[in-house]
């Protein structure tokens, strides 16, 4: 993901040259080039033979990926633990999943406490000390001693936060955003939902925002929450080795991804206070398979989130009464009037915050490109985000000893107003911008009265925090865009109601600086991030105005219109130049007119229905596929051609041999086996280096019979069948593999997820 960074490290080739393929060269190009891809290895043609496999010479990039098995293995084993099961077993597992989902919300909520808390608490000391400094030394006349603790204060913790994300887990760089958004679509991210992606996402956030990086915690809060809902859901793990033995029934694939669109909905619940927004984040940006069960729990785990942070953060700050919905406070707005002439001023707004969020969309791709080939190593990566560190204290000291912006104190809500040059009574707006988090300089600039900034102060703060947050967003660190994007929209939304008063005077009796100001906020985050329809209902839930729906929604549809005319949004980069094989809404043009046998990758790797154990470790040895189709003999007596009667997984065969679930051998384990052998090897399945098959059980003697363990209906399609109507199946069901038969039902080909994407 190179705009915040890969998901993965890995070196990426230009790819650039095949965008303008037509449809005849996509078949061309599969059949001449020799490009690996899951099931590209040759079949056997003696049965009797070893395997003739090639090296499994897939690029790193590539192999780093893969899809989950959303689609449920309907096998003997699963078959028969569902006639065991009685009505009251399925009331209790359904009210699991609302247990499961209130824990989620109160978890999610105590994290995000924890986080806000921290940076809260330090944010205060450090302004502080920094604003007592400069009262001592500016009547000395040695500004640079405030300036060296600026940064100072700004280089440990980013170098503490950088170097557990280069060192520890550099998943957790970034929002995380693009993860679960990739996550929920299907596809396995190494190490996206572990809980120690969770500690160093934590403590990442809390010290990157306290080192005073262009970033804000709530975007890293939605990864946050799908950490804890996985962990949850499964009852057991794997970092610690603990097993509860509670909750086997929810560990597959199909079951976590349920919870963890809960989890991304309470995260959002808990940065913005925004329940409803919330779940339609998860259905706008993450999850691109929704079922009606879901709704409810989603939306349950929401409202316990950020019922359960505002009661805390409301405890914690003495509060009799509950203002604390989300992190993001924007405060209690006032009602937002506006004349209806005004929309086209609106529209205008979202036209420019959809320009200058695509020119930093394609600014910080390119900035990150590069970032990805020069800075390798990982000492690298932390002296990079230390720089940034002291470059953002170096540009905001620059732009306070020179800009002398004074205005009456008491006008400014910042708790840390610094006096500078200012006569007594006075205190510096420009210096306001800076001596507090990103959150509270955008509410401030929500809030602050008319005239609370020269025109000069606003725009240099754009003019420096824009280029700024777009070099952070990619360091090794943990932050979010948000408050960025909301921060630099809120700065040129004021000064576009300054430029309109004075250009008309009269429009000073309804144009509100605050108001524009979350115009801009609205029309720069859209232009960055593209969402519609859930960015409406999080602003409105955030600012409680219901009749200032329609210029929000007006300026995020005209923002998303305008951006997208240029480039996609930032997630969407972020995965495209990762070349993560995410499924998109709808397949490619060129591949319109295209059918499966142009697209499927032959020949295939399949297994009989009796397999000897040495050739399932030679198959698994030799290649990287995670599934293999189980046939009858064809007529030569060979594995080509078969005839479709299964799909076995690689992670089945793999706890078939851990188990020496032999034929021979079955009268030992056939009573006794069940499907909570294969869900007590969830998710982390041995590796096949593990499996200790001495020679006498690999000499030919000793054989698998698949019919226990595969699924006998695995989806199959024929292979005159249109790529579309193939591509569909894919996104409503969830599918991991797809067989192509011929009209006998004889294996033909294999089709993934990675077969509709040009770049793999």
């Amino acid at each position: 993901m190179a705009p915040e960074r890969p998901l993965i490290d890995t070196d990426s080739d230009d790819d650039d040259n095949i965008l303008d393929l037509g449809q005849e060269s996509v078949y061309n190009r599969r059949r001449s080039r020799n490009e690996p891809t899951d099931y590209n290895i040759p079949a056997v043609a003696d049965a009797d033979a070893d395997p003739a496999f090639n090296l499994d010479s897939r690029s790193k990039e590539t192999s780093q990926y893969e899809s989950l098995d959303y689609d449920v293995c309907e096998n003997v084993l699963w078959r028969r633990e569902q006639t065991k099961i009685k009505p009251k077993f399925t009331v209790r597992k359904d009210f699991s999943r609302w247990v499961i989902s209130l824990q989620i919300g109160v978890c999610t909520a105590l994290v995000a406490c924890c986080i806000n808390i921290v940076i809260e608490e330090v944010s205060r000391l450090k302004y502080g000390f920094l604003k007592q400094q400069v009262d001592e030394n500016v009547l000395r006349g040695d500004l640079s001693i405030p300036y060296l603790y600026w940064s100072l204060l700004n280089l440990i913790p980013v170098v503490i936060g950088a170097t557990l994300v280069a060192y520890v887990e550099p998943v957790a760089a970034g929002s995380g955003i693009p993860q679960v958004k990739c996550y929920l679509n299907g596809v396995k991210v190494p190490r996206i939902v572990r809980i120690k992606t969770l500690a160093v996402k934590a403590v990442g956030v809390a010290t990157s925002v306290i080192g005073g990086l262009a970033g804000g915690k709530e975007g890293p809060m939605i990864h946050s929450g799908a950490v804890i809902a996985a962990g949850i859901s499964q009852g057991k793990s794997t970092t610690f080795r603990r097993d509860l033995k509670i909750l086997q029934h929810f560990r597959d694939d199909h079951e976590k991804r349920d919870f963890v669109v809960g989890g991304a909905a309470a995260g959002v619940a808990a940065a913005f206070g925004a329940p409803i927004g919330g779940i339609l984040f998860s259905l706008e940006e993450a999850a691109s398979f929704w079922n009606q069960s879901l709704i409810w729990r989603t939306f349950f785990a929401s409202i316990i989130s950020s019922f359960t942070l505002n009661l805390i953060l409301s405890a914690y700050h003495g509060g009799s009464s509950f203002h604390y919905r989300g992190l993001f406070n924007l405060g209690e707005f006032a009602p937002l009037p506006f004349e209806y002439f005004e929309l086209p001023i609106f529209m205008l707004m979202g036209v420019i915050g959809g320009c200058s969020g695509a020119l930093w969309n394609a600014a910080n791709s390119r900035i990150n490109m590069f970032r990805a080939h020069a800075l390798k190593q990982r000492w690298a990566k932390v002296l990079e985000a230390a720089f940034i560190a002291v470059l953002g204290a170096t540009f905001a000291c620059v732009m306070i000893y020179t800009i002398n912006d004074c205005r009456p104190l008491g006008n400014d809500p910042t708790e840390h107003p610094v006096q500078l040059f200012c006569q007594d009574n006075e205190y510096n707006a420009a210096a306001a911008l800076w001596f507090q988090t990103p959150e509270a300089t955008v509410k401030a600039l929500f809030h602050d009265p008319p005239g609370s900034h020269q025109i000069l102060t606003l725009a240099a703060f754009v003019l420096i925090y824009y280029p700024l947050s777009c070099v952070t967003y990619g360091l090794s660190v943990s932050l979010g865009i948000f408050i960025p994007t909301l921060l630099i929209g809120a700065a040129w939304g004021r000064l576009m109601a300054s430029f309109t008063v004075l250009a008309f005077p009269a429009s000073s009796a309804f144009v509100s600086p605050g108001k524009y100001a979350l115009i801009g906020a609205a029309a720069q985050l859209g232009g960055v991030v593209r969402m519609t329809l859930s960015l409406s209902v999080i602003l409105l839930e955030t600012t409680g105005n219901i009749g200032f729906i329609l210029p929000i929604m007006l300026t995020l549809m005209t923002a998303k219109w305008s951006g997208d005319y240029f480039n996609e949004g930032i997630y969407d980069i972020q995965i495209r130049t990762s070349r993560v094989p995410m499924l998109p809404w709808h397949v490619e043009p060129e591949y319109q007119n295209l059918s499966a046998r142009h697209v499927m990758a032959r020949p295939v790797v399949c297994v009989r229905l009796e397999e000897k154990v040495q050739y399932l470790m030679d198959i698994l040895k030799n290649t990287s596929h995670n599934g293999f189709p189980v046939i009858e003999d064809g007529d030569d007596g060979t594995r080509v051609n078969g005839r479709l009667i299964g799909l076995i997984l690689r992670s089945q065969l793999v706890v078939i041999l851990k188990h020496s679930y032999y034929q021979e051998s079955s009268r030992f384990w056939e009573s006794t086996v069940s499907i909570e052998t294969f869900r007590d090897a969830y998710p982390r399945y041995p590796a096949v280096e593990d499996l200790h098959v001495n020679a006498h059980k690999r000499s030919g003697k000793f054989s698998v019979n698949m019919e226990m363990f595969m699924n006998p209906s695995p989806y199959s399609v024929e292979e005159g069948t249109s790529v579309p109507r193939i591509f569909q199946l894919f996104r409503a069901l969830g599918l991991r593999h797809l067989v192509v038969v011929s009209s006998e039902n004889r294996v033909r080909g294999i089709i993934t997820r990675k077969d509709f994407l040009k770049h793999h």
